[in-house]
């Protein structure tokens, strides 16, 4: 199932559809943790500290920590936000 939704969410190529979509999908309290889970990421992407991405974000330590987790040794956040998010690349 995961990897048919995976596929789903490549094909989909309209921003506005993909709105649609996870509207339909995802409560509104989802797609507000998952918009700051990216917003932490892009900091952390810029060097910011855990306590200046809290600032901004107020997402929990745990989430933080696993964000920064994965912008150091994952591949996700940087290879996506670099290839189509507005984050400068270092």
């Amino acid at each position: 199932m995961l990897s048919e939704m995976y596929e789903l969410f490549a094909r989909i190529d309209d921003p506005e559809d993909f709105k649609l979509f996870l509207d339909d999908l995802c409560t509104y309290k989802e797609l507000e943790q998952m918009a700051g889970r990216i917003a932490a990421a892009k900091l952390f992407m810029e060097d910011k500290t855990y306590i200046q991405v809290n600032e901004v974000t107020s997402i929990s330590s745990a989430t933080l920590s696993r964000v920064s987790r994965c912008v150091k040794h994952g591949e996700g956040y940087k290879k996506i936000l670099k290839k189509y998010g507005k984050t400068e690349e270092k």
